[in-house]
């Protein structure tokens, strides 16, 4: 009977209403239907849109209020009302401060901050004044990458800083064109993989090993720690001789060759790119082969573990015309600016 009511009275006062005024009702009534319809579940979600179209109704015709029924009246007023405080907050803001930085510095602070992680923000201003960069240590202290735990080295650099102190020694087998069997004795330096020491024999004993190892490092230039399989060559006498030398030798679990990657790697590097290509003649033949490859490994091939340079580093040439010389009967090339 209410509802009745209201629609007559709705009619009665509609011939006396205006033309604009009619028209923002049924706009407002039109998308509070459209409001409905997107409805799923439970409670009427507005958008921002929604707000922003009733917000600016009720700016133009206050009188919308009576035709709201989705939302009340008071949470219009509000809406308005916090969109004037967000405008004026806007129209007030200071319009100077301090200048803001490059991006390309911006980047270089984070990257010292986590490149250098015991680093903090005076010691990477202070580095920043060196380069020429007129910045203040606040703005490096804001910009700087924050760190989550306690600053530490990566397993990268904690690796790098150990592996001039350590060597790896291992053997392998090369068949002869008689069907016998050579046995090639290698010693790499972590460091830079330098291939230090390549010998071979046809049989391999303790002393021959003691007698290598004592050629290899002289007294001044052995290793710390010396990485070694468990095989029964590895005898007394050769770790009585690497205590002489101040060489605490480490042997691998059993059956683990993983444990010692870079020998293990080194060999076969030797085979692929050496060996799997000769015929060997004889003991003589195969000291000559792989003594060449040796320098080829050390002073021309690139490696990646080394940022694409030799272990003894090559200089980067860029004048001069390209000319190449064969390494082992052309196996390989060395290309040289000349």
């Amino acid at each position: 009977m209410i509802g009745l009511f209201s629609l007559f009275l709705a009619l009665l006062t509609a011939p006396f209403k205006s033309k604009i005024r009619l028209e923002a009702e049924n706009a407002a009534l039109r998308h509070q239907l459209i409001v409905l319809r997107r409805k799923m579940q439970g409670r009427v979600r507005l958008t921002n849109n929604d707000r922003w179209f009733f917000i600016q109704l009720y700016r133009w015709f206050p009188l919308i209020l009576n035709v709201l029924t989705i939302i009340r009246p008071e949470t219009l007023v509000r809406w308005h009302r916090a969109g004037f405080r967000c405008y004026w907050r806007w129209k007030s803001r200071p319009p100077g401060g301090r200048p803001l930085i490059e991006a390309d510095l911006r980047a270089l602070i984070r990257r010292m901050s986590v490149e250098n992680p015991l680093w903090g923000a005076p010691r990477i201003h202070g580095e920043l004044l060196k380069l020429g960069f007129d910045v203040a240590q606040s703005s490096v202290a804001k910009y700087m990458v924050k760190q989550r735990r306690p600053p530490s080295q990566g397993w990268r650099t904690f690796l790098q800083n150990h592996a001039p102190d350590i060597a790896a020694v291992d053997l392998f087998v090369v068949p002869t064109i008689g069907f016998g069997l050579l046995y090639a004795f290698v010693i790499v330096r972590l460091g830079r993989r330098n291939l230090v020491w390549i010998n071979v024999t046809t049989n391999p004993t303790a002393e021959w090993i003691a007698r290598q190892l004592t050629e290899a490092f002289p007294w001044n230039e052995a290793p710390h720690y010396l990485i070694r399989d468990r095989d029964r060559i590895y005898g007394a006498v050769v770790t009585r001789r690497l205590r002489a030398m101040g060489i605490r030798d480490k042997p691998t679990a059993p059956a683990s060759p993983w444990q010692n990657g870079f020998a293990e790697r080194l060999i076969g590097s030797i085979r692929r790119e050496c060996v799997d290509h000769f015929i060997v003649l004889g003991e003589a033949h195969l000291r000559r082969i792989l003594r060449a490859y040796a320098r080829y490994y050390n002073d021309i091939r690139t490696h990646r573990s080394l940022n694409k340079d030799a272990p003894v580093s090559r200089p980067v040439q860029r004048t001069g015309i390209i000319s190449s010389h064969a390494v082992l009967g052309g196996l390989h090339h060395h290309y040289v600016r000349v």
